[in-house]
């Protein structure tokens, strides 16, 4: 089956972006390849994080979910509480300052600079809960 390499990610200042991430996660410093700031996941997909002056787009918020297990979830939220970020249990900021436990797992909702929802899950979701939602 064909698997995701990579994905870039809009924004108005590639390093700060990648650096919000890769801190959170406490990632290696991004790495600069081309017009890009690559953060390289454990599971060999990169974000390449692209300054929007780069090819002068304007974009929307996008949403991005990065599995987690529990303990890296419980560093995460840790960092996330340390420096005093909003976080949400939901998407489009509902229940703020809470994590869920959605089908058995948990996941928080945290902007990034540029207003990207980063979520962190320690379960994928099961097709019973999207068929719910």
């Amino acid at each position: 089956m064909p698997s995701l390499d990579h994905t870039i990610v809009l924004s108005s200042d590639r390093f700060a972006s990648a650096r919000f991430l890769a801190e959170l996660l406490d990632a290696p410093e991004p790495k600069a390849y081309g017009p890009f700031a690559v953060l390289r996941l454990d599971n060999g997909v990169t974000l390449d994080f692209a300054d929007l002056a780069a090819d002068g787009r304007e974009f929307v918020p996008t949403h991005y979910a990065i599995l987690v297990s529990e303990d890296e979830f419980d560093a995460i939220f840790s960092r996330i509480e340390e420096r005093g970020l909003p976080y949400w249990a939901g998407p489009r900021h509902r229940e703020p300052q809470q994590y869920n436990t959605r089908d058995g797992g948990r996941g928080v909702y945290v902007d990034d600079p540029d207003g990207h929802s980063m979520e962190f899950l320690t379960r994928t979701y099961s097709d019973e809960l999207l068929a719910s939602l």
